[in-house]
């Protein structure tokens, strides 16, 4: 089986990648920058240069290709919602002209109401383009990422995070590591087929407050956390430099699942992973502070 995979050197790809070569797959790489492949996986890999937002070079790259494993790239303009769209028809001109078998696509909570949460909305798009592609897909669920984290490295060293969620409010926390093992698990297992979600939460829910207590006791300082209004967040995110368009799809994120949501999936056996955030924190978090 001929697995392609895309944004190989994200916070899911790169683990993905080296979990399907110890898998013994040789993957496909769909990468804009091959040559910054390390020499040590390219003997076990075949990259690939292609801009997911780019069509007709994820056909070409897709060209011989069973199984796909989809991510809609980072925003690469002011506004991250069309962005979302260019990628969703690079994704669906590859299904439909190689005739891709099966996707698993990487999504997130949130993406089950459509509307009205940011940046997700755009995730959302691609699931319904997916659903009606004619290709067995899985949907990722994913909770928020640990890795999230890494932008707010220099207020976790600061001793003060912000957020507009209420502080008391839990939410699924992952590991890109789980996620990646979630999707190797989803590629390689034949046994699947039509349309699926899958929500992959991590290994429990967190509140904000949890989250800091957590960091408090693993970065060696107190890190508090406090709740601001939409308002200042916003006004935050435009004072950093983001366009008007990226600042509301980024707020829209937290404050579209605030208030009443609730997940397609509750949390499960099978939406369960292993990582927690305090070990992840120790490896991940604390070296860059």
């Amino acid at each position: 089986m001929k697995i392609a995979v895309t944004t190989p050197r994200g916070n899911v790809g790169r683990h993905l990648t080296h979990m399907l070569v110890r898998a013994g797959v040789r993957p496909t790489l769909l990468t804009r920058h091959p040559e910054d492949i390390s020499a040590a996986l390219a003997e076990h890999v075949d990259p690939v240069r292609a801009d997911s937002c780019e069509p007709e070079q994820v056909v070409a790259a897709t060209a011989g290709v069973d199984a796909l494993y989809w991510v809609n790239p980072p925003a690469g303009s002011p506004d991250p919602i069309a962005d979302h769209r260019r990628a969703t028809e690079s994704v669906i001109a590859a299904v439909e002209a190689n005739r891709i078998g099966r996707v698993v696509f990487q999504s997130s909570v949130g993406a089950e109401k459509r509307h009205g949460a940011g940046d997700i909305d755009g995730l959302a798009e691609t699931e319904v383009a997916l659903d009606g592609c004619g290709a067995d897909v899985t949907h990722l669920r994913c909770g928020y990422f640990f890795t999230n984290l890494l932008f707010e490295a220099e207020s976790v060293g600061a001793g003060l995070l912000q957020t507009v969620l209420p502080l008391d409010a839990p939410m699924s926390w992952v590991a890109p590591r789980d996620i990646a093992e979630v999707a190797a698990l989803t590629l390689l297992n034949s046994e699947w087929g039509g349309r699926r979600v899958q929500a992959v939460h991590g290994p429990e829910d967190l509140t904000w407050a949890q989250v800091a207590a957590i960091l408090t006791e693993e970065v060696g300082h107190e890190v508090r956390v406090e709740r601001i209004a939409d308002e200042q967040m916003r006004e935050q995110y435009l004072r950093a430099g983001m366009p008007p368009a990226m600042a509301e799809a980024m707020l829209g994120m937290s404050t579209g699942l605030r208030d009443g949501f609730e997940p397609e999936q509750e949390r499960s056996t099978a939406t369960t992973t292993p990582t927690r955030l305090r070990s992840w924190i120790s490896e991940e978090l604390v070296p860059h502070l």
